[in-house]
């Protein structure tokens, strides 16, 4: 996938998890020698119900987009919700979560 078509999907994940209010997201470019991924997307949802609503809506803009997530991970306990989106993996996290994983300064160059 070419660079403006990666930045447009990162794009478009940003903007629906914006309009569904998530909190803290931040775009974290990933090392070239772990080889799972180009991005990760991560951001914070209040409740498990919104980090649901918040994964529902980057799955509808991405479909519309024609570029479904691959696969979707913990939709139903909502408290990580992984998706699978090939060059970028959205990770989406209630705040007791993300504190937990700290996937932030794991991943963080």
């Amino acid at each position: 996938m070419t660079e403006s078509k990666k930045n447009l999907k990162n794009d478009i994940i940003v903007q629906a998890a914006e309009d569904k209010q998530a909190r803290d997201i931040r775009t974290l470019p990933i090392r070239e020698e772990a080889g799972i991924c180009d991005y990760f997307i991560v951001m914070t949802g209040r409740n498990k119900i919104h980090t649901q609503a918040i994964a529902d809506a980057i799955t509808q803009k991405l479909a519309q987009a024609e570029m479904p997530p691959i696969t979707t991970e913990g939709l139903r306990d909502g408290g990580w919700i992984l998706l699978d989106c090939a060059e970028t993996i959205v990770h989406i996290f209630t705040q007791s979560e993300r504190e937990f994983y700290d996937l932030d300064d794991l991943w963080s160059e």
